[in-house]
């Protein structure tokens, strides 16, 4: 089967078949876009947001159902799905993280629960995405544009990161007197040692692609618009390794455990923080609200 296959499945939600090409679909939401390669067994989706490129609280209910859809999928084998590839198609942005106007919304409200709600729902959905939602799925990260504050630390999720040269990563949050909350922490740690993770966020710095690649962070280096040819060919070469991958995946984990707890509880720990920003703290976030919104109307010309 190729892209858009018009073999049939059955749909066990309704008892009826449905097109493959309309399951792929199916996993599409707002500001979620899949399509399904039948061939490949793998689902393409792109984020796309409606306002600024950032993680706004629609888009996590988005990611929540996309994610449980394709449990579903793949358990009543509507949907045979062996690798799941996540991009954007905002122009030069993968993604810029948490929802600034938000926080800011809630810090000025003293709404902790609203803080601590949204960075415990993003966790959760990395935390799914890490384990590759509990199936022998290989979770892969597609760069094409800059990813910065949390749009950096949902990349750490992935088993796989493929970016293209040119895209920048940082984590910006310590600009507004913050810290990078969901999940920067624990996964650098993890991946890079607890002093240099400590280095990397204090810094506030840009690292580009190239840097990233020489750190671990990123698997594969593309090329200005040929990210999405460097997924494709990654899938093709590593197919017949896919069960070996997802055992090692599975073992790094248990060598290396990451609990939701931990998670949850930097969270909690990030949420305290926020509400002892100052107002010019404030200030300086919601000039960064400004600044992404003037690119979200540039981007829409």
């Amino acid at each position: 089967m190729t892209a858009y296959d018009l073999n049939l499945a059955n749909d066990i939600r309704d008892g009826q078949t449905m097109p493959l090409a309309h399951a792929g679909r199916a996993l599409s939401f707002d500001q979620l876009a899949s399509r399904y390669d039948g061939k490949a067994q793998t689902l393409w989706s792109d984020m796309r947001p409606r306002a600024r490129p950032s993680f706004n609280p629609d888009l996590l209910g988005d990611f929540e159902r996309w994610q449980d859809g394709i449990v579903q999928a793949v358990d009543t084998g509507m949907l045979p799905i062996r690798y799941l590839v996540l991009g954007s198609r905002f122009p030069g942005v993968f993604s810029l993280g948490g929802d600034l106007e938000h926080f800011a919304r809630a810090i000025r409200d003293r709404n902790r629960d609203a803080l601590a709600g949204y960075g415990h729902r993003c966790v959760r959905i990395l935390y799914r995405n890490m384990r590759g939602l509990e199936r022998p799925i290989i979770t892969i990260g597609l760069v094409e544009g800059d990813a910065l504050g949390g749009g950096f630390e949902a990349l750490l999720s992935f088993h796989v990161v493929i970016a293209e040269r040119g895209t920048s990563f940082g984590l910006p949050e310590t600009m507004f007197g913050l810290f990078p909350g969901m999940g920067a922490h624990c996964f650098l740690s993890r991946r890079l040692g607890a002093a240099r993770a400590e280095r990397m966020i204090l810094s506030g710095r840009t690292y580009s692609a190239d840097e990233l690649y020489e750190m671990g962070l990123v698997h594969g280096l593309a090329e200005p618009g040929e990210g999405r040819r460097m997924v494709a060919d990654y899938i093709r070469q590593n197919d017949r390794r896919h069960s070996a991958h997802c055992a090692i995946y599975e073992a790094s984990r248990a060598v290396n455990p990451l609990p939701l707890d931990e998670l949850e509880a930097v969270v909690d720990l990030w949420a305290d923080a926020a509400l002892r920003l100052t107002d010019g703290d404030l200030k300086r976030m919601e000039r960064l609200v400004a600044a992404q919104t003037r690119l979200r109307e540039k981007a829409g010309k």
